[in-house]
């Protein structure tokens, strides 16, 4: 049943500027980086020349949380306004299909477009790397792929949480806002114990152990999961 839900789910995203936002972060996120990078260019070549790329993926990674929190907010308000704009949940949940196969369609398409993302953030550093003519040195596909996805695994707990706040309420004020709010407050997640489930993304980029960030975001991200479906399929929408 899933599998039938996420067919729909996909024809129903075509035209409502979700692709326009998978593409938007990371090409924006690279660009400010050639922006960076051009400006500066001979001091920070000085600065990172024993690893070049390790530079330019340490510039990268600072701004890769606000992305993917900002990002996944976004996604997820978009996907739900698809069903509350149209005032078609009643319809939708009328099928023959269940409360938690439509719960898990919405979540798997906004999971994919978001790995659709963290691809292009990979892809662009590559070309961006070498356009900057940091080629000369050996690039570090491993260190490239973890950049986006990584931090993208230890998000997962507040994007399953903006699409529960999103599914459930027609007005997005709330989840937008609580994603904006909490994009910015990322920026300083430096300063956060390693407890708050907010500086997991960056600490599983530049901890010592940075796969226990993206483990916990894994888990902690299937526990929020279950409450939320739970919650939608017992809940009376309009």
């Amino acid at each position: 049943m899933t599998w039938r839900a996420l067919s729909a789910d996909w024809l129903k995203i075509r035209g409502k500027g979700l692709w326009f936002l998978v593409f938007l972060g990371p090409v924006g996120l690279i660009a400010m980086q050639g922006v960076n990078f051009g400006l500066r260019y001979d001091y920070l070549r000085e600065q990172y020349r024993a690893d070049l790329w390790g530079g330019l993926l340490r510039n990268v990674s600072d701004f890769v949380p606000v992305a993917l929190y900002l990002g996944g907010t976004l996604v997820c308000s978009l996907i739900a306004n698809i069903e509350h704009q149209t005032s078609s949940w009643k319809q939708l949940l009328a099928l023959p299909i269940s409360r938690t196969a439509v719960f898990m369609s919405k979540l798997l398409i906004c999971l994919m477009l978001l790995v659709v993302s963290c691809l292009l953030l990979s892809a662009g550093s590559v070309i961006l790397g070498l356009l900057l003519g940091f080629g000369t040195q050996p690039i570090p596909y491993a260190d490239i792929l973890r950049i986006g996805f990584a931090s993208y695994a230890a998000a997962l707990p507040v994007i399953v949480l903006q699409l529960w706040l999103s599914l459930s309420s027609r007005n997005q004020t709330l989840p937008v806002s609580m994603g904006m709010t909490l994009s910015l407050l990322s920026l300083f997640s430096v300063y956060l114990s390693e407890w708050i489930p907010l500086s997991w993304p960056s600490l599983a980029w530049n901890a010592g152990r940075p796969w226990l960030f993206s483990g916990a975001g894994l888990l902690l991200g299937a526990l929020v999961l279950l409450p939320g479906a739970l919650h939608f399929a017992r809940k009376d929408v309009n």
